[in-house]
């Protein structure tokens, strides 16, 4: 490994632990999904530096690793004790709530919101990084944000 790798680690982890929050909705997959990426990004780092674009790269096999995470588990998992705290990122906090909500979501549908929305993809992109169609990444996109529509009503109502 080179001086590159270390620096590129250094300069963009910040973000893509943020990239991995909004991916998994909480901070300890986030940090094992960037620390997973990160592995194969520097087994990988002779080959991708080459090609100009290493992060694109990690934010790929991040996607691509919570699918494969999300397909083996398929269900939630409860645990008895609630921790004492949730995480804040300062630069998540201004929606906090609307993050709450996004992290509610069913993983697929999360993912795609976070690849349209939050990375700015178009839909074939979106689509070649999850394996899915295009016209899947459409379907999914219009259940979660349908989804959101009607939390968001249930939230306004109980103000009432």
């Amino acid at each position: 490994m080179d001086d590159t790798f270390d620096e590129f680690v250094r300069a963009r982890s910040g973000a893509l632990f943020r990239y991995g929050v909004a991916l998994t909705g909480n901070a300890h997959d986030a940090a094992d999904l960037v620390q997973e990426a990160l592995l194969r990004l520097g087994d990988a780092w002779r080959r991708v530096v080459r090609k100009d674009d290493p992060e694109g790269y990690v934010r790929t096999v991040m996607a691509r690793q919570h699918i494969s995470w999300w397909r083996r588990r398929r269900r939630e998992h409860l645990v008895a004790d609630t921790p004492d705290h949730g995480y804040t990122d300062p630069l998540l906090d201004g929606d906090a709530g609307l993050w709450k909500e996004v992290a509610g979501l069913p993983p697929k549908q999360r993912a795609v919101l976070v690849l349209r929305y939050y990375e700015d993809l178009p839909d074939a992109e979106i689509a070649r990084i999850l394996g899915i169609s295009p016209g899947t990444v459409r379907s999914q996109a219009s259940r979660a944000l349908d989804k959101l529509r009607i939390q968001r009503r249930a939230i306004r109502m109980e103000e009432v």
